[in-house]
């Protein structure tokens, strides 16, 4: 009777784990090598055999060492955003074109329209200087866990346990730059379970050197965004300057270009369906581990608003911008921001509803929850956490809806004018204190007239009455009452709630929507003048959602958010121990990471198969002078004509780009793509629509990274450009 009984439970037990192991299959669709976002250092314990099988001929050390050169020495992040590579010994970067473009914009005028026309620089004399561009090298990274936990125990709260992590990843990082020129962060990795320490040294002297005329560089503009095939030469040029210690330096005419320890070699070989593929770069953000009511949030209450919203700005700025040159140039770069997460929130809902993720989450976290009521130890420290999720979820959704479209205000392109309003805030407090400080007050009066200065130059009054006039409406349709802003009440009160009374009101007597009338304001150093802020109609209105977010909903948010994060601590801990043959990679945070895969084409639907590659064909195909996003340039299309294309040419035409399936995300855009050799052979720059909800659960079978084929990009500076000095700089490899 035992025996038979153990039998009954050893086969139920069989069962479980076979269950189990098919839905770990479905969700996480297994361990292979286009799923992850690897951390460099742990390469050698975790992924090198893997990479080596499917064609990768280095070794660990040549990805990653701090006893040698390796290939982390010519990888950067570009801006805060992007990651860039090295392809010389000089100091020469290529990142995308859309990495580059708010500096390409920052420098563009009707005169000089870098954007439309490309910028060459024939010589280092004529590259641009970018006084806040910088970009930053990984020296070393570290896993200080165990310095970071130090003190922490169970019974701690929640800011117990973070003040006692805040002191000792503030020593740990003192510690790690003392006595050097570096900087240093310590990042959690896996919700807090694991941190690492991360040494990089900041070049501040970053000179644009070329980039295509957007016809090239943003061919096919939001219509081709997050689109495969893409027909995009998304590259622009930069150089690192340094001091003559070869050591970073603020910029100045005597700075030299910086002396790179190792730069990647430009394959002209070209890609193969099946080869291997190495994505080395900065991606941003991932939520791979998040619970079912997560994603249930996004779907239901947060990406629909959002999606409805920008729809209506775009609309707004795409009607001017078609029709004034000068408008274009000024909001190109606000247009682009705006338009990638309004596409990629769709493409994601998309994704997110045909593979069934909330399903799929719901399941995984049934058999986790049988998992836990098998021991009554894990029923004590997890018995709860599901029903907590639920719990708070429940009301962060409501918060974190209404938070986002409070941000939509008074970030993201919101409404300008009235975020310079704001902006005046500090100043207005200044001159309302007992005792002023007139050294204080002249810093801020310079940096408000900076401000100015700046908005202004990119700025056209009819947009933002636009986008007030249906942000507005949006919110108050949207958001439920008790979360209104007071202006909400002043329109009632002073405009009959006509919102469009309200806007023309604002945009004839707002201080803040002329560059004249807003410089005169700031000259005006009465206390009259603080009056006059406050009644400003952009004043109020921007007052009114600062107030409502940090009063009233960012605290309760961050509240609600840190409950999360620490339930997510002990879930991530729990799924570690419920999957214990599975090596987790740790959320994408900023931090630099390795991919891998192999060049791949998909079936994007039934009965359609994408190749893998495309090529200059498909840009003359596209070529249509009415539309501004598919207008190829004269030369280009010369030199297809007479098929002048030098040694960038195969099978009579070009490659322009190719996919594969390793797993990336935002902050990959301008990451080298590297062959088996360690060559360099596409700069990554988008991901396919059909797999664009890889940020939330990667789908192998149609999750690809699209990226610009280096040749296409030499042929460009060579051929089209006629900067083939750049090349002579280069190691080019057959």
């Amino acid at each position: 009777m035992i025996t038979q009984l153990l039998l009954t439970e050893n086969k139920q037990a069989m069962f479980r784990k076979i269950k189990i192991l098919l839905l770990i299959t479905i969700i996480s669709h297994g361990l292979t090598a286009r799923d992850g976002m690897w951390i460099p250092v742990l390469l050698e314990k975790y992924n090198i055999g893997e990479m080596q099988s499917l064609g990768f001929k280095l070794s660990a050390q040549d990805v990653y060492s701090i006893n040698k050169a390796s290939m982390k020495d010519a990888v950067l992040m570009f801006g805060s955003g992007c990651t860039g590579e090295l392809i010389s010994g000089k100091g020469l970067l290529v990142t995308n074109h859309h990495c580059g473009y708010s500096v390409i914009q920052s420098h563009s005028s009707i005169n000089n329209d870098y954007l439309t026309n490309g910028f060459w620089a024939m010589s280092s004399a004529d590259e641009l200087v970018n006084p806040t561009l910088k970009v930053t090298f990984l020296k070393r990274m570290e896993d200080v866990t165990l310095q970071v936990l130090a003190g922490v125990n169970p019974n701690m709260s929640v800011a117990e346990r973070k003040t006692v992590i805040n002191k000792n990843i503030k020593h740990t990082v003192e510690k790690a730059v003392q006595g050097t020129h570096y900087s240093a962060s310590v990042e959690p990795f896996y919700y807090g379970n694991q941190y690492f320490l991360f040494v990089n040294e900041v070049f501040n002297d970053v000179r644009l050197v070329g980039a295509p005329p957007s016809a090239i560089g943003k061919f096919g503009g939001d219509t081709d965004n997050w689109m495969w095939p893409r027909h995009t030469g998304d590259f622009s040029l930069f150089r690192i300057y340094a001091g003559k210690d070869n050591k970073p330096a603020p910029y100045s005419p005597d700075n030299v270009p910086y002396k790179s320890p190792v730069h990647f070699p430009v394959s002209l070989k070209g890609v193969q369906e099946g080869d291997f593929t190495m994505v080395f770069g900065y991606p941003g953000s991932t939520n791979q581990y998040v619970v079912s009511h997560h994603i249930k949030m996004l779907l239901n209450s947060v990406y629909p608003g959002l999606v409805e919203l920008r729809t209506a700005k775009l609309n707004a700025m795409n009607a001017f911008m078609e029709s004034d040159p000068a408008v274009r140039i000024k909001y190109a770069s606000k247009n682009a921001s705006l338009a990638n997460s309004w596409k990629r929130w769709k493409g994601e809902i998309n994704g997110l509803n045909k593979l069934n993720v909330l399903k799929l989450k719901q399941q995984y976290e049934q058999e986790f929850l049988e998992w836990i009521n098998e021991s009554e130890e894990r029923k004590n420290q997890m018995g709860n956490l599901l029903a907590d999720f639920e719990n708070y979820y429940t009301e962060y959704a409501i918060y974190r809806k209404v938070r986002d479209y409070l941000l939509e205000f008074i970030g993201r392109a919101g409404v300008e004018s009235a975020r310079l309003a704001g902006s005046f805030e500090k100043l207005a407090v200044m001159y309302n204190s007992e005792k002023l400080n007139e050294e204080d007050i002249t810093k801020e009066k310079a940096r408000l007239k900076n401000e100015i200065k700046l908005m202004f130059k990119d700025y056209h009054k009819p947009i933002d009455m636009e986008i007030a006039k249906v942000s507005l409406e949006h919110f108050k349709r949207n958001v439920p009452g008790g979360f209104l802003p007071t202006v909400y009440s002043h329109i009632d009160t002073k405009f009959n709630g006509e919102i469009n009374r309200f806007v023309t009101h604002y945009f004839n007597k707002s201080a803040f929507t002329n560059e004249n009338s807003a410089n005169s304001f700031l000259n005006d150093t009465s206390a009259r003048a603080m009056e006059k802020l406050e009644n400003d109609p952009a004043y109020i209105l921007f007052n009114s959602f600062r107030n409502i977010y940090y009063e009233e909903i960012n605290p309760r948010f961050q509240v609600l958010q840190n409950k999360i994060d620490s339930l997510n601590l002990i879930y991530m801990a729990g799924r570690m121990q419920f999957e214990p043959q599975k090596v987790f990679y740790p959320d994408a945070n900023s931090t630099l990471r390795v991919s891998y895969g192999q060049v791949q084409g998909y079936e994007a639907t039934d009965g359609i198969y994408f190749k893998y590659f495309s090529t200059l064909e498909g840009i003359i195909e596209k070529d249509n002078p009415d539309i501004y996003d598919y207008r190829v340039p004269e030369k280009l299309k010369e030199l297809h004509k007479a098929k002048d294309y030098g040694r960038y040419g195969v099978n009579g035409t070009v490659p322009v780009c190719f996919i594969a399936n390793n797993h990336t995300t935002g902050g990959n855009s301008g990451s080298p793509v590297i062959n088996g050799r360690g060559e360099l052979i596409g700069i990554n720059f988008d991901r396919a629509w059909e797999g664009v909800m890889s940020d939330l659960m990667f789908n192998p079978e149609q999750s690809r990274n699209i990226s610009l084929d280096i040749r296409y990009v030499l042929f460009i500076i060579d051929k089209f450009a006629g900067a083939g000095y750049l090349l002579d700089e280069m190691t080019l490899v057959n």
